[in-house]
Parts: C-alpha cells; structure tokens; sequence
C-alpha cells in the first residue's frame, strides 16, 4: 500500500517501512507522529483512493528517528559593476522519520 501525504507544504509518496527526510516538526526522537492529510492511497490490488482534497478517515503513521540540519549550501549575492558581494551559508533542519503504517 502507498500514500501521498502532505508534510509541512510538500508532498511524500510513502510506503510502510520507508524512510523519509521531512521539514522539522518540532518533535522529539523517538515520537510516535501522525500524518492526517493523506492525498491518495494506492492499493496493492490496483486500485486507488484519491482524495478531494484529502481521504477521510486516513492517517499515516510514523517515528520520528532523529533531528538534524542538512549540508551547508553557500548563498551568494552579487551585483555586477556594483561592488556588492554578500556570502553567507545555510544548512536546513530537518527531521528523519520512517513510516510505521498506513490506515485507511
């Protein structure tokens, strides 16, 4: 069984067992975290539930593994002619989770 679930303004596709790196929830490692926004469920037998504009009664379950901040990526700015240079970096939270079931 796949979901699509929504997470912090972006959309997943997810299956039981996966692990998916998600915008920081604010948890704690280990929690339990519950997805209601589920989009669509795709059945093993072929057929789909998709939702309008989400499946009712469908969450996705998950644990929240760890907190942490992704690898730096360098913004710089520059105005040609201009002599304006601006470097700085940023790294990005985020939040590991690996999805425990899906129920519809």
């Amino acid at each position: 069984m796949t979901a699509i679930i929504e997470a912090c303004g972006k959309q997943y596709r997810v299956n039981p067992g996966d692990t998916v790196y998600v915008e920081k929830l604010g948890v704690e490692d280990g929690a339990t975290v519950t997805f209601d926004k589920v989009l669509a469920i795709f059945h093993d037998d072929g057929t789909a539930t998709i939702g309008a504009p989400v499946v009712k009664g469908a969450t996705v379950t998950a644990t929240a593994e760890k907190t942490g901040k992704s690898k730096k990526i360098i913004v710089y700015k520059m105005h040609p002619k201009k002599n304006y240079r601006r470097k700085q970096g940023h790294r990005q939270p985020y939040t590991k989770i690996t999805v425990n079931a899906i129920n519809a």
